[in-house]
Parts: C-alpha cells; structure tokens; sequence
C-alpha cells in the first residue's frame, strides 16, 4: 500500500475526519486531504505525530520501504515487536527485547549469543551450528560495532 492509503485506513479505523486528524497533529485539513490523495507526504516531525497517534511505525506509514532488523539481535522488525521510547514513540533501531524502556537488555555479546543460541536451535539447526552463525553475524549489527 501507498502512504495515501495508508493515512486514510488508519485515520478510518480510529473515526476521525479530516478535521478531526489535522487538529491532533496540527495541520490544515486541506493537508491531510492532499496526503490522502497523494499529492503530498508529512514532514517528519508531522510522521512522528501521526505514528504516536495510530501507534504504528513511520516505517509503516511509509508503506514500509525499508525492511528493519533490531540492530541487536538482528530479529526482522514490525510494529507489535518494535521497541518504544519511555515517551511512547518507536524506536526503528531495535526490538522491544533487546531495548525497552530507554535501556538495552543485552549488554554483553555472550549473553545475546547464549540466549539465541539456547532459544532457535533445534534438530536440524544443532546448537554448534547456531553459535557459530551467531557469532558470526550479530557483530556486523550497529549496536555490536559500537561497542
């Protein structure tokens, strides 16, 4: 879906009009109109109102054009796993298990590693296996080559 029929569908869904979603994220109604027929897109600081206000992502508001990954543990992000700023807003970087509430859960790389391993290995993917994949691929995250 395009952004345009994104706004409209989340705008539907919580009953508002026009009028009623431009007084919350403080525009004109003639810009929600023109968002809705695609003839233009909020600014960002208007998308973060709206993703506040419907609880969704940017990214989905957006029509998802990237595919995000928590830069942690590199789990495939969507809104339900997203984390959340203590202020309520996304936080596109991370899953809401590996950052909640303003802080990171894993601090230590051995940690998230024996955690996944322990929790995705099974008969065809043998913990070995797992440990070495892990081991492999979670520095290569932002949140590892930072530290």
């Amino acid at each position: 879906m395009q952004t345009k029929e994104i706004i409209l569908e989340l705008r539907t869904k919580k009953a508002l009009t026009q009028e009623e979603l431009a007084e919350k994220v403080f525009v004109t109604r003639q810009a929600v109109s023109r968002w809705e027929s695609g003839e233009t897109v909020p600014g960002t600081e208007t998308l973060k109102l709206l993703s506040k206000l419907f609880d969704v992502s940017i990214n989905t508001i957006l029509g998802s054009p990237r595919k995000l990954i928590c830069q942690c543990c590199g789990m495939p992000l969507d809104d339900v796993s997203i984390s959340k700023e203590p202020d309520g807003s996304f936080n596109e970087e991370y899953c809401k298990w590996c950052y909640t509430d303003g802080k990171f859960i894993y601090t230590e790389l051995s940690q998230l590693t024996d955690f996944l391993v322990e929790h995705t290995s099974n008969e065809k993917w043998p913990k070995e296996q797992a440990r070495v994949f892990y081991e492999e691929e979670l520095p290569k995250l932002k949140y590892w080559k930072n530290k």
